[in-house]
């Protein structure tokens, strides 16, 4: 057999050894919902640092600005629908992108990420660091929040 030196180890992160958590600003105007929605998850669950791990919250803070400037391609913004339940007989209530941009332009790129992040109690937990805000001001100054380095394309 081959001693274990020769093959490499993998360091699995724990939730005591993450303490730096980055604050990062992210301009949502005129950006398509569905390819940001996969660059703020990814920054929530930590994706872009070398010590991801998948079951520990490994991510950053996010604040997105311009929430209501994002950009739906095709017909979506008169055909996607959100519905709503209540719990009660009769009370489910469809609303189309347009009106819920008019009315919460928060919720389109909160319900995106939600969607892109998995299925669990640690989805809530990372849920929990974006903020959004539908206009280009946010209340974070004091965490000095920095652009997010966008990918290079080649």
């Amino acid at each position: 057999m081959f001693p274990l030196s020769l093959f490499m180890k993998t360091t699995l992160a724990k939730n005591v050894q993450l303490k730096d958590k980055t604050w990062y600003v992210v301009d949502a105007k005129d950006q398509v919902l569905g390819r940001l929605a996969v660059k703020i998850a990814n920054i929530l669950r930590g994706r872009h640092k070398p010590t991801y791990t998948p079951h520990v919250d490994t991510g950053d803070y996010v604040i997105v600005i311009n929430a209501d400037k994002v950009r739906l391609t095709g017909s979506k913004e008169e055909d996607k629908t959100y519905m709503f339940y209540t719990g009660w007989v009769g009370t489910a209530y469809r609303r189309t992108a347009a009106a819920m941009r008019e009315r919460r332009p928060e919720f389109l790129v909160t319900h995106a990420v939600k969607g892109m992040l998995p299925k669990n109690r640690l989805a809530n937990a990372m849920l929990l660091k974006l903020r959004v805000y539908a206009g280009d001001k946010h209340d974070q100054a004091a965490n000095n929040p920095q652009p997010f380095p966008e990918a290079k394309k080649v």
